[in-house]
């Protein structure tokens, strides 16, 4: 008999891991709280790892990628308003490839509905929510509640794959409460699509305003408008979520009167949805108990600053289903192997986003020196590899 999993969220990990679990011979079905699939999103940066995984899920060729030529112009603004070359995310080893979130989701519904391709679509439930995970140790029973028709019923499956992001109601119901695993990092960010560019910067430029404590990053594209993220330092994160999170940034970024933080919170006042949270990793002894496992920001959430967000949850869900099929009958072996690959990954990332958040937000007057140094003496050694020197 085909085996059964229930994989608790629609988005990327979840999407991955239904793929990867369709191609190990079992049969996956995907409940999501949302009444409809999400779409649009911020930026996002697909790393090596993250664009083999879509080669390995099969959806490298539904996946629209929108970086600008050479990866664009960069620019930073300095203390006194003025530009001088930078650095954008794209230019960092391994060339990422930009995309919105929506655009790897996109990729992902169209494996995960059949494509056309001969597989088999996956059941998807739309407004369905977990009430009760039981791992009887022979299957999983788990009471569901549809917010339609506000009925409950039980499904019984052989494993679950709780992939419904930082704040997991599965990581909850079976491994503890949010706290024994989320990281603070006493950071906020906000992030959202620019309705056009910041005035006198080309179309696809990718600019950063960056000071002790407060940045701005806008995320140029080949083929619309930016995405930006403000993000800054604070140790009071609970009282950030009090009152209106757009004055709650004007009152941040008040002093920072240049063209890039004007556009940014003007922008923000007129956007149609945004992303305001608070920053943090999660850190787990183990990823799986039993029957039931998490993957993605359930598991690891690497976080923003690392930019391996998509990347990692890709490759986990393409990762789970390579050890399912190594491992056909014996579920604690492969998701043993599963771990045992996929950890060393993840911990680098985990570790290397502790300095990567000092690119993107400075903790100090002097961090924000030193990183305009480090920056200047990369943007040279970049401009020497490729013969060029960024035009305005």
């Amino acid at each position: 008999m085909q085996k059964r999993a229930l994989v608790i969220g629609l988005g990327i990990a979840g999407m991955a891991a239904a793929i990867g679990l369709r191609q190990a011979g079992w049969t996956p079905v995907i409940i999501e709280r949302a009444p409809e699939r999400r779409r649009g999103g911020y930026f996002v940066g697909l790393m090596p790892e993250g664009r083999q995984a879509a080669v390995d899920l099969g959806i490298d060729g539904h996946l629209h990628t929108r970086n600008p030529p050479d990866g664009g112009n960069a620019w930073s603004l300095t203390r006194r308003g003025t530009r001088e070359p930078g650095m954008g995310f794209l230019h960092q080893p391994g060339d990422p490839a930009a995309v919105l979130r929506g655009d790897v989701e996109a990729a992902l519904w169209q494996a995960v509905s059949g494509d056309g391709a001969g597989a088999e679509p996956v059941e998807v439930r739309f407004e369905t929510t977990p009430v009760e995970i039981v791992d009887t140790g022979v299957d999983v029973q788990v009471l569901l509640a549809d917010a339609r028709t506000g009925a409950q019923y039980r499904e019984s499956v052989d494993l679950v794959v709780g992939a419904d992001g930082l704040r997991s109601n599965v990581r909850r119901m079976v491994f503890g409460p949010h706290e024994d695993y989320m990281t603070t990092w006493n950071a906020m960010i906000c992030a959202f699509q620019l309705p056009e560019q910041v005035p006198s910067f080309a179309a696809a430029d990718s600019i950063i305003s960056a000071r002790s404590g407060r940045a701005v990053w806008v995320f140029g594209l080949a083929d619309r408008a930016p995405t930006v993220l403000l993000t800054y330092r604070t140790d009071d994160v609970a009282g950030q979520f009090t009152g209106s999170p757009v004055q709650r940034l004007r009152t941040v970024f008040s002093g920072m009167d240049d063209p890039v933080v004007r556009h940014a919170l003007d922008s923000l006042e007129e956007a149609p949805e945004f992303l305001f949270d608070s920053v943090h990793q999660v850190k787990m002894p183990r990823w799986s108990s039993g029957r039931v496992v998490l993957l993605g920001d359930a598991a690891w959430c690497p976080n923003l600053y690392s930019g391996m967000g998509a990347t990692s949850a890709l490759r986990g869900g393409a990762e789970l289903g390579r050890a399912l099929r190594d491992n056909p009958d014996d579920l604690d072996a492969a998701l043993s192997a599963w771990e045992s690959r996929l950890r060393p990954f993840i911990t680098k990332h985990q570790r290397i986003a502790r300095l990567k958040q000092q690119m993107f937000v400075p903790s100090s007057r002097p961090v924000e020196a030193l990183r305009s140094v480090v920056l200047r003496l990369a943007i040279k050694a970049r401009q020497r590899r490729r013969g060029s020197v960024p035009v305005g």
